[in-house]
């Protein structure tokens, strides 16, 4: 069982603000940072950048305080019983780096939604957005050492992903984080995997499919929407990621929707 007393995202304190409660809450808190703070750790006080999780336990010193001009953060404060929480492997009063705040900062959105008209039906809903977001935060605290670059490298790779039909050149790429053609290629692979210009690709044709699959578009047309001013460049590495042509890979999904509505 899951209950939150209160939730709160893009909380705006000035330069003077502290959080002191020494013997800390008789309930969990959460707190997710937007800008640079400074947070009691160990008994002493250490300056912590912006995009960090910090989790107490009930009835443990909480102090944090601002450090520069404003401070911004999500938080909130609840009682659980459930083992995501009372078995948690995140450490306690200790800020971490988080690999994708944005993710995290929609959670805390719904998770305000959620409350604010909270009903008994919507517990479930409750428990499942927190239950995820503790994973994203444990996907995070395990995490490889996060980069100072890593989070426009993430911002990039989303609008990769939510724009495939722009002219994604690598110099274009580079100039809109301030870096180096190269140093490009080389951290983002370094960091997602695969080369930003693969990732373009794959993000292209991962929407061509879903213009194949659920459009009426011709092969042209699906070709342009995607990126390629080239019918045949587009189709050659549609093939090359699916093993099919684009029109054998629609006909091919159009068989299985039918053998799909003849079986039920």
């Amino acid at each position: 069982m899951t209950n939150i007393f209160y939730v709160e995202y893009d909380a705006a304190h000035a330069s003077n603000f502290v959080f002191d409660i020494p013997e800390g809450h008789n309930c969990w808190l959460l707190v997710v940072t937007h800008t640079p703070a400074l947070f009691w750790v160990n008994g002493e006080l250490k300056e912590y950048p912006a995009y960090n999780g910090v989790l107490y336990h009930p009835h443990q010193k909480i102090y944090y305080r601002a450090c520069a001009e404003q401070y911004k953060n999500d938080w909130i404060r609840f009682e659980s019983n459930e083992s995501y929480v009372m078995e948690t492997s995140l450490p306690f009063g200790v800020p971490f780096s988080l690999n994708d705040p944005e993710y995290c900062h929609k959670i805390f959105q719904l998770l305000v939604s959620e409350h604010s008209f909270q009903k008994d039906y919507k517990e479930s809903s409750i428990d499942c957005l927190l239950r995820t977001l503790f994973n994203k935060l444990l996907e995070s605290y395990f995490q490889e050492v996060i980069t100072p670059q890593y989070y426009n490298l993430l911002t990039l790779r989303t609008a990769i992903y939510s724009n495939p039909s722009q002219d994604w050149a690598v110099p274009r790429m580079a100039d809109s984080i301030r870096i180096s053609p190269g140093y490009l290629q080389s951290i983002y692979k370094k960091t997602f995997g695969v080369s930003c210009m693969d990732d373009v690709i794959t993000s292209r044709i991962r929407q061509a499919k879903e213009y194949l699959l659920h459009g009426s578009l011709s092969i042209a047309e699906v070709s342009l929407r995607c990126g390629y001013n080239n019918v045949e460049h587009f189709c050659r590495q549609f093939k090359q990621i699916t093993g099919f042509t684009p029109r054998k890979f629609h006909k091919q999904m159009e068989w299985a929707s039918v053998e799909r509505a003849a079986k039920t």
